[in-house]
């Protein structure tokens, strides 16, 4: 009979790996957040962006033509190509080196500025009604009714100059309330989805803004047959902020009193946590007692009067010499792109509407001294938002970890001795 080999065996189970520390799951926390996201996904558009402005210049494609008797050639073409051309987009948005005074070159910082303040504005409605789980897509028509109103108080009347300026601007404050609350009270009464209601709303409001300056006595400006309205009242019009030497208006430093409003709405106050919880989950804070189809209607109250009041920029400060029809120049569409890149949060808007607004004004800047369609800066736009809308892609371009995982432990490397054991 065999004896039982009672010896103890070797342990062979691989070495426990310490956890990780606090540091390190906030560095990777901060690694695959959605700042260092949106942050790489414009960098990540620039740079296809450089790519189609290598491809689309003659001086390229010239070059390219023999690239492999001299290929530096092309290199040095397409490096001028790419560099004159984001050197332009910052000349023409942030500083222009060849004025030849400081309050000459820094004009094109104020145009951001300007360009900024309407995709601010509404950036900062489409945001607070996605934070609801609510889609606002209808910024034109909330922009349009806002303006006409906002315009109508500021033709129509003759008050003194500080209080036809608050009248016309709470009016159109209203106007924008009123349009976007339509879409609010039908989600909340009918159910009817707000995407739908408010897209219908856009043609609404554009058609009957269309009658009415095409109507004689209403919105039409007397003696004339065009689609435009009367001139704003110099006492209803938004000052400039340093002279009429810049576009430049306190309209946006009223958007930075939005910006500061919203916040302050969302994280400091009672009606804030209710409307994060309703976007949370509608079904859990309906159980908890909250009135999740009064919320619904507040917020696009509020969604509205905040895309509007970009209509009231554009009434009172862009176009003063009479509205149109068209005044909204797609701000409506370039704000749900805002809300996206800032994630729904009031400084994160601020900030891409900052982005968006320098490249809008740049893009002129660019198009004029290299030639280069505009096309391009709405092509790295719609990328940004492309990239944005897709985390999980930009974190496998760049290889970063998903923040809330820990990250994977190494396989133990066995041996054949120790396998043999």
């Amino acid at each position: 009979m065999s004896q039982i080999d009672t010896a103890p065996k070797p342990d062979t189970a691989p070495p426990a790996t310490e956890p990780p520390s606090r540091w390190q799951i906030a560095l990777r926390d901060i690694m695959g957040g959605s700042v260092i996201i949106s942050i790489l996904a414009v960098v990540i558009a620039l740079v296809i962006g450089a790519i189609l402005i290598a491809l689309t210049d003659p001086g390229v494609q010239k070059a390219s033509a023999y690239f492999f008797s001299r290929p530096a050639d092309t290199f040095n073409a397409i490096w001028t190509s790419v560099s004159s051309a984001y050197l332009s987009l910052f000349q023409g948005s942030i500083y222009n080196f060849g004025r030849p005074t400081f309050a000459a070159g820094i004009r094109p910082l104020t145009e951001s500025l300007t360009f900024a303040t309407p995709l601010i504005a509404g950036g900062l409605g489409v945001g607070l009604a996605f934070r609801v789980g609510m889609f606002n897509i209808g910024g034109r028509g909330q922009i349009l009714i806002a303006a006409g109103v906002a315009g109508w108080v500021g033709w129509s009347f003759n008050l003194p100059p500080v209080i036809h300026l608050i009248v016309a601007i709470l009016a159109g404050l209203a106007g924008g309330a009123l349009w976007g609350g339509i879409a609010g009270l039908l989600k909340a009464r009918t159910g009817a989805h707000e995407v739908i209601v408010t897209i219908m709303l856009n043609y609404v409001a554009f058609y009957l803004i269309s009658y009415f300056l095409r109507t004689p006595g209403l919105f039409q400006a007397p003696g004339s047959n065009n689609p435009k309205s009367p001139p704003i009242h110099p006492n209803a019009i938004l000052p400039p902020m340093f002279g009429d030497q810049y576009n430049l208006t306190w309209a946006f430093v009223i958007v930075i009193g939005l910006t500061v409003l919203v916040w302050w709405i969302l994280n400091r106050s009672s009606l804030g946590f209710r409307f994060r919880a309703v976007g949370e989950n509608p079904n859990a804070a309906r159980v908890a007692g909250i009135d999740v189809k009064n919320i619904y209607f507040v917020a696009m109250l509020m969604s509205g009067a905040l895309v509007g009041f970009a209509g009231i920029n554009q009434a009172l400060a862009t176009f003063p010499q009479g509205i149109t029809a068209d005044l909204d120049a797609s701000i409506g569409f370039d704000a749900i792109t805002v809300a996206l890149l800032g994630r729904s949060r009031p400084w994160g808007i601020f900030i891409a509407g900052l982005l968006f607004g320098a490249l809008k004004a740049g893009s002129f800047t660019m198009q004029a001294a290299n030639n280069i369609p505009i096309d391009i800066v709405l092509v790295v736009q719609s990328l940004i938002v492309l990239f944005i809308a897709a985390p999980p892609l930009v974190r496998a371009i760049f290889r970063l970890p998903t923040p809330g995982t820990e990250p994977k432990r190494q396989r133990p490397i066995v041996t054949k001795e120790v396998a043999a054991k």
